[in-house]
């Protein structure tokens, strides 16, 4: 079985990487030991969505009142959000086994290793070994939940993401270790839906990569829903020898601790390079990555790697662009390499989260001098008539040329309103160039024209 390509994995990196090779003509296959569409689809960015969802409809029957709508007694229902959440993640699934199917690309099942001589071996469930060959190899095996030594996972009281989303019965309480975006996420489900929830976070702020100024409006919202944060602190053991788990905290003050029916450890992910014949192959990694090239190369040549095993952010979106700019190189077309300075990162919490580019502080590092505009969402219109006016949008700019340097932006709906920024910044439009591009009214996409106005001293609804 001699293919142009084969892809390890089949996530958004890997999936996405094989169908742009096969229609680019090249005789494709992937090798996968679970479910097409890897963590993203099945366990990670589209079934967490999923049980947000559920917990915003929730939170609306909650505050029906405010819109002028009455209703009684509404519940959640967690066996049936969980239920809910599955039946989606499986619908994506069986989508990107017709997209395989449309573009005639193989697929193999089973654990597969890279082996010298453009090879992969793939052991079946049930043992059977086969081998394939291609001129080149694409490594897209992505990443798990990463473990402390004191935070050992169990799978059933000291859970990763995995578990968070198919618990069997909906614990009273939670302690989630970790505020980036997934800590942040099912801090908000579980206490939307009656989870007593307490977040703890070694750094000195929630979801620490952002603006501090959203770290700081994200706080504010969080101890308004009842969620418990503790800053600067770190889990130091935990027993789950009993009932439910007793977790050992030190902070700036001391020591305490804290009773919980379950732990969710979301301190982040490791790549899944362990097993997967990259030493007998000689394909160089450091601090846990696979090192390559900006066109995907490894130091061996025929086999590249992708996504989360790779240096660069771990986000679906990053894994799927770096599959393409891989194969479209492998064919020769010569693709421009990615921006990693203009990658969007969005965390889908309520408020919801997005951002690209320098924060405020990182500009100021990189030696610009600054025009900062911010328009909170209680002066938009389309805001305060959804009920959503939390948050705002900030814009940063360089003072001397204009560059639209980032924005960072918390509120209702703002991951859907990034990727003007993303295209914005791509095109290398100006501040004034956004002020005068109109904004349809009313709509949340004005705090972005208005933010920008702002920072030239031009706003209006200010």
């Amino acid at each position: 079985m001699n293919y142009d390509v084969i892809v390890l994995g089949s996530g958004p990196g890997g999936y996405v990487a094989a169908i742009r090779a096969s229609q680019l003509g090249m005789k494709t296959a992937v090798v996968e030991k679970a479910e097409l569409g890897g963590i993203c689809l099945n366990w990670g960015c589209i079934p967490t969505k999923a049980l947000l969802k559920s917990a915003q409809v929730f939170e609306y029957t909650k505050h029906a009142a405010d819109y002028g709508i009455t209703l009684d007694n509404a519940k959640a229902d967690f066996t049936s959000m969980i239920k809910r959440s599955r039946d989606v993640a499986g619908g994506m699934s069986k989508g990107v086994t017709f997209l395989m199917k449309k573009n005639k690309i193989d697929v193999v099942e089973g654990n597969g290793k890279v082996k010298k001589g453009n090879t992969i071996e793939v052991t079946a469930a049930d043992g059977t070994k086969k081998t394939i060959t291609a001129k080149h190899i694409i490594v897209a095996t992505g990443a798990r939940s990463k473990e402390l030594p004191a935070l050992k996972q169990d799978g059933k009281k000291i859970i990763g993401y995995r578990e968070a989303m198919n618990l069997p019965t909906q614990p009273k309480s939670m302690v989630i270790v970790g505020a980036g975006a997934i800590g942040v996420e099912f801090a908000y489900f579980y206490q939307s839906i009656g989870t007593q929830v307490t977040v703890v976070e070694f750094m000195n702020r929630l979801v620490p990569v952002e603006d501090e100024d959203v770290s700081k409006e994200l706080l504010r919202n969080y101890k308004k829903q009842g969620i418990t944060v503790m800053l600067e602190a770190s889990v130091e053991a935990v027993d789950a020898s009993g009932e439910g788990c007793k977790v050992k905290v030190k902070t700036k003050t001391g020591e305490e601790t804290l009773q919980c029916d379950i732990v969710l450890s979301a301190i982040g992910v490791a790549a899944n390079i362990e097993n997967i014949g990259l030493e007998e192959v000689g394909i160089k990694t450091d601090k846990g990555k696979i090192s390559v090239d900006q066109y995907y190369k490894t130091n061996v040549e025929g086999y590249y790697a992708i996504g989360d095993v790779t240096p660069g952010p771990a986000l679906a979106h990053v894994a799927s662009a770096e599959g393409i700019t891989c194969v479209e190189a492998i064919a020769g077309l010569k693709p421009e390499p990615i921006d990693y300075n203009n990658i969007p990162g969005c965390t889908y919490c309520s408020p919801e989260i997005a951002s690209v580019g320098y924060t405020e502080a990182a500009a100021k590092t990189a030696g610009y001098e600054l025009k900062i505009g911010k328009f909170p969402f209680t002066a938009s219109g389309k805001a305060k008539a959804a009920g959503a006016p939390e948050g705002f949008v900030k814009v940063i700019f360089d003072a001397k040329y204009g560059e639209f340097l980032g924005a960072h932006m918390i509120g209702a709906n703002v991951t859907e309103l990034i990727a003007e920024v993303v295209v914005a910044r791509k095109l290398e439009t100006t501040g004034h160039e956004i002020i005068k591009s109109m904004h349809p009214h009313p709509t949340m996409s004005e705090a972005l024209m208005e933010a920008a106005a702002a920072a030239y001293g031009e706003v209006i609804h200010l």
